[in-house]
């Protein structure tokens, strides 16, 4: 038969989700999620189910290599390709024929025009404060923070209201809500040891005068400290009942970040999806459950099995899930690997392997959307940034694809649709 082909950024939005519960966003007409015979998909515009096979960090650019001006794979692909248009054109049509149907985060504006579906990373921490590298938390009870966040968003979505191409928005990445790789303290002690003006501070004293009653002796007791007032206390107790105030504490500056985000967001765009601030793995309960306020929780699992991360996420705060970040480095690749996240591989057939069974895992899933796969390009092997220097491309520095992962990728994600797809056909 002889029928005429729809354009493929077309069918792209048309095979990109599927369905879910109302909810107020997204609109008809943009990607929404929904819950159909108990199973979560991406809807596209058009009502096509999907789940979100996508990739991270799609620059002309690359990463630079710390402490120079030198951008390793951008010096390569510039020789290879005669304007950025011309390589965005190659690439995104690499993308397609992977079976990769969307654009994650940091990937370059460039490419938003080139109708493909994408994702935006707002940032709304940390451009009001907040630390990636070492963790320092925004302070969500400033009258910044809520102004920086109705900012950024009337800037970043209210021009992107009517975009139907657009995914969605992810607020932050990897904020530090307790204890983890970047420090040991946790949130309730990070509060206390703020400026005695500040309003965080504030509000943890508030807290706590609250919970004991006004009585710096009930405190003292409870903590095993030695407090001579609530504008002295020590942020380094370690007992039972410290910990389970900071529980306490941590839920409700996890509310407040939520809620400030997401009012911000929907305010200047009622259409599109708030995908959550991409958790670096599992975040404490109480966090979970002020996740509620995003129509998507996203999270980044580096591990082999995602799922009982998934599900535990799940069971606490009943929303479909995104992993927005996982990744396999292959020891063969000629990369150090000696700084990143992820499990380490022997070569690209066995990096192929963890991705077919990740992905596959991951859509036996009824709460999983999806999966963004980090990144574009492998690090420079000198370190980027922050020392990174691991093989997470799916394609080198050269701009050449790994064949034996990219074949087996795209095998895999064509099965990660089909075994989500029977979870609705058994009606689960």
């Amino acid at each position: 038969m002889n029928r005429k082909r729809l354009p493929w950024s077309v069918c792209l939005v048309c095979i990109f989700l599927f369905l879910t519960p109302a909810r107020l966003f997204g609109a008809q007409g943009y990607f929404r999620v929904e819950q159909r015979a108990g199973v979560w998909w991406f809807v596209s515009p058009s009502g096509q189910l999907l789940i979100s096979a996508g990739v991270d960090n799609v620059s002309y650019a690359g990463d630079l290599i710390h402490g120079t001006t030198v951008h390793p794979y951008f010096e390569h692909v510039q020789k290879l390709y005669p304007t950025e248009d011309a390589w965005a054109r190659a690439e995104i049509e690499r993308l397609r024929s992977w079976g990769l149907n969307n654009l994650g985060a940091w990937t370059s504006p460039f490419l938003w025009t080139y109708k493909t579906p994408y994702t935006v990373i707002l940032d709304i921490a940390a451009r009001s404060g907040a630390n990636w590298l070492n963790g320092t938390p925004v302070d969500v009870y400033s009258p910044q923070f809520e102004a920086m966040a109705r900012k950024i968003a009337e800037k970043e979505c209210a021009p992107r209201a009517q975009d139907p191409y657009l995914l969605g928005y992810f607020s932050d990445n990897e904020l530090r809500w307790g204890p983890d790789w970047r420090s040991e303290q946790n949130m309730l002690a990070i509060y206390l040891s703020m400026p005695s003006n500040a309003p965080g501070r504030q509000h943890a004293i508030a807290f706590l005068k609250r919970k004991y009653s006004g009585g710096i002796q009930q405190l003292n007791q409870a903590w095993g400290v030695h407090a001579t007032s609530f504008g002295e206390l020590p942020s380094d107790a370690r007992n039972n009942a410290f910990q389970a105030d900071n529980s306490e504490f941590l839920g409700m500056v996890a509310r407040r970040y939520f809620e400030v985000c997401a009012d911000a967001i929907h305010a200047a765009d009622r259409n599109h999806l708030y995908l959550g601030a991409k958790f670096a793995g599992m975040p404490p309960d109480p966090v979970l459950r002020a996740s509620h306020a995003a129509d998507v929780v996203s999270v980044d699992v580096y591990n082999f099995d995602p799922r009982p991360i998934v599900e535990h996420i799940y069971s606490v705060t009943d929303r479909p899930i995104l992993v927005a970040e996982f990744a396999f480095r292959a020891e063969n690749s000629g990369l150090p690997n000696t700084r990143g996240a992820g499990p380490k591989v022997p070569d690209q057939e066995a990096r192929a392997r963890a991705y077919e069974n990740y992905v596959t895992e991951l859509g036996s899933l009824p709460a999983a959307v999806g999966y963004e796969w980090f990144e574009w390009c492998d690090e420079p092997k000198q370190g980027r940034f922050d020392g990174e220097n691991s093989n997470y491309g799916l394609v080198n520095i050269d701009d050449q694809p790994y064949s034996q992962f990219v074949t087996q990728v795209k095998a895999a994600n064509r099965e990660a649709i089909s075994v989500h797809r029977k979870l609705m056909n058994r009606g689960l």
